[in-house]
């Protein structure tokens, strides 16, 4: 199902933004937000509480029977319908940051996570009252319909990397272009690391892929670090919303400069890394050890991002990483010689270059790289021994509007069965002219190292209707001569009318 259309979250989302007023985006964000997430565990906690208020043991006061069951423990003020109560009480701001507080004390999880800024002058009481009215509406967890809060907050995130565009978009990831990583390199157990984690949708859509596949969630581990302390906010109350448990570091940090997972190797990695960033640092970080095929340059953190990918890549680790695509052909500074030693090296697997329009951040063109450790003796999969897979996949996707580009699950199945047809022992590969082409090494050496897709797949071959080119002319010319017939004869009807009322051409 497209994220385009997706029912009441909709609804919620446009009650909510008409209250926006002169707020900006990115700051509405973070109120929204916040409020959402303390009607979730109100609610979760709601249900719980009832459950064991008609049960009659007298245990609905009991911490014990809810965190048994991982539920938060909200305290009386706290809880959601006090906040509704209180919806048009003028002191509502201090009412909230006052539960945020409370919630943050009895949960020690949730420490220094929730927002505290409705009490703020600027916030319009008045429209901040009519907000909770708005979500009051809705009940964001149900038995059996775990994920509604998941869909609406997923929904909300990518209305606001709409709304706030290239200035403010870079905590999310569009969910197709995450999906298509996750189905890609198939998460199925282990480690899971994102080193510029953002709201941690690569965590979520990995959640999901484990739950679709009837695999379980404890078979899973989840590291990420963040650089934005709002944004590893986002990420810490995403996971929780969602059940999960993740090692995101005590803080945010420059995840260059403060490796948080210094020691980790993780079995599957999943990154969007901001594109291009040219004020990273580099001159700080000369003899890194993570710098193995080549110092990146000062520049651009591209070869930054892939090196630090490999350095935490576990012996049989595999990678999905979007970048720009500059990173497949760029010979600035040294990384034409680091893409070389990647690729000699044999750590990069597959390409895929990407449609436009796909980006709420950028217009930038942009491509997945599927890096792996060990391409010739996992016994899960065939050796592929200096063989690299080039997908091309830039006229895939629909537009959603103007200016945004989705995949359909048809496009995400399609890109992600012709990688696991050529990486499995025995998949059903074939290259397919315009789309995808398996290459040895000796060729993309010929083309000095440049992995863009489109110089080895080739162009698509134009389907042959049959009918010779002398009959297409003919018939051609002659639709076009009735045409400019037709044209003449509403000309000379144009001129007559013109004239009755008694104007010349």
């Amino acid at each position: 199902m497209s994220t385009a259309n997706v029912g009441f979250e909709e609804q919620l989302w446009k009650a909510a933004d008409i209250l926006r007023g002169s707020m900006d985006a990115a700051e509405y964000k973070h109120v929204v937000l916040g409020l959402l997430f303390l009607k979730y565990i109100s609610d979760r906690f709601e249900q719980k509480y009832n459950q064991l208020l008609e049960e009659g043991e007298g245990f609905e006061e009991d911490r014990d029977e809810y965190e048994a069951e991982n539920i938060f423990w909200v305290p009386k003020e706290a809880r959601w319908e006090n906040i509704k109560n209180s919806a048009k009480d003028p002191k509502i701001g201090q009412i909230i940051d006052d539960a945020m507080l409370l919630i943050e004390k009895e949960n020690p999880s949730l420490k220094g996570v929730l927002d505290k800024r409705y009490a703020r002058p600027e916030l319009d009481k008045r429209r901040l009252g009519e907000l909770i009215d708005v979500i009051s509406n809705i009940k964001l967890y149900q038995d059996g319909q775990k994920d509604i809060l998941g869909r609406v907050y997923e929904y909300f995130l990518k209305k606001f990397a709409e709304k706030e565009g290239k200035g403010g978009g870079e905590f999310y990831t569009p969910s197709s272009v995450v999906k298509t990583l996750v189905e890609m390199i198939e998460p199925y157990k282990g480690r899971i690391y994102d080193p510029c984690c953002g709201s941690g949708g690569m965590f979520i859509q990995s959640e999901r892929f484990v739950e679709e596949h009837q695999g379980k969630i404890d078979d899973i581990s989840i590291y990420g670090q963040e650089l934005n302390p709002t944004t590893w906010k986002l990420c810490r109350m995403n996971l929780a919303i969602h059940g999960l448990d993740g090692d995101l570091g005590p803080y945010n940090a420059d995840t260059f400069h403060n490796d948080l997972h210094k020691n980790l190797k993780a079995d599957y990695i999943l990154a969007n890394p901001p594109f291009n960033i040219s004020e990273w640092g580099q001159e700080k970080l000369l003899e890194d050890a993570r710098w193995k095929y080549g110092i990146p340059p000062a520049g651009n953190a591209n070869y930054g991002w892939l090196q630090h990918i490999i350095y935490h890549l576990a012996p049989n680790g595999v990678a999905g990483v979007v970048l720009a695509n500059g990173s497949l052909s760029s010979n600035t500074s040294n990384e034409g010689e680091i893409r070389k030693n990647l690729i000699e090296e044999d750590l990069v697997d597959c390409i895929v270059a990407l449609p436009d329009k796909l980006f709420y951040t950028t217009m930038i063109p942009a491509c997945l790289w599927i890096l792996n450790r060990n391409k010739g003796n996992n016994p899960k999969y065939r050796s592929r021994k200096h063989e690299f897979l080039f997908i091309d996949a830039r006229k895939l996707g629909q537009l959603v509007d103007r200016r945004h580009r989705e995949f359909s699950d048809e496009d995400i199945k399609k890109i992600a069965q012709t990688y696991h047809n050529w990486r499995n022992i025995n998949g059903n590969y074939e290259d397919i002219k315009g789309f995808c082409k398996s290459v040895k090494i000796e060729e993309i050496r010929e083309h000095e190292y440049i992995l863009t897709p489109g110089r080895y797949v080739g162009i698509e071959e134009a389907v042959d209707d049959g009918v010779d080119f002398e009959e297409k002319m003919e018939n051609l010319t002659s639709e076009l001569a009735e045409l400019f017939a037709k044209s003449r004869h509403l000309e000379e009807e144009i001129k007559k009318n013109l004239r009755g009322l008694g104007y010349e051409l």
